[in-house]
């Protein structure tokens, strides 16, 4: 969805497995962003369990569970099975978490950004290209930066 952010990741093996760690770091700064947009608090919680767990206060066996429960959640969103459900700034906001907490780092981006687009400008909004741009720039601006911060390997 968002090219640029494609291509770098690209470049830098965004999808390769010693960048796990960064595609979860990366996800979980998307997905902050949008944290006002959910409405389930056990969508919060795995967000939640995300942040502790880039932060190394939350253990694999944490992620795990967090990412069981938020796949599942993200599933069950009662806007998730309706025709426009996908309109549902809530709904997209859940995938985010969904995506991120399972290391689908640029999923978790256009989910959120999806999420931001929705909440702002509505279901029209999203036919914009331009209202997507705010947020695909500052994707790609943090994604080059943690990269950049990122430890050699």
């Amino acid at each position: 969805m968002n090219p640029l952010l494609e291509q770098f990741a690209s470049e830098i093996d965004l999808s390769g497995p010693g960048n796990a760690r960064l595609r979860l770091v990366f996800g979980h700064a998307c997905v902050a962003r949008i944290q006002h947009l959910l409405e389930e608090p056990e969508v919060i919680e795995c967000l939640a369990v995300l942040g502790k767990f880039v932060q190394g206060e939350a253990d694999n066996a944490a992620l795990e569970v967090a990412r069981a429960d938020a796949d599942r959640l993200a599933n069950q969103h009662r806007g998730s099975k309706s025709i426009d459900g996908c309109g549902h700034a809530a709904v997209s906001a859940s995938y985010a978490v969904a995506n991120a907490i399972n290391g689908r780092a640029l999923q978790a981006a256009s989910y959120a950004a999806y999420a931001l687009v929705y909440a702002d400008g509505g279901y029209g909004a999203v036919a914009q290209p331009a209202a997507f741009e705010p947020e695909f720039a500052w994707q790609l601006r943090t994604l080059k930066q943690l990269a950049a911060d990122r430890p050699a390997t």
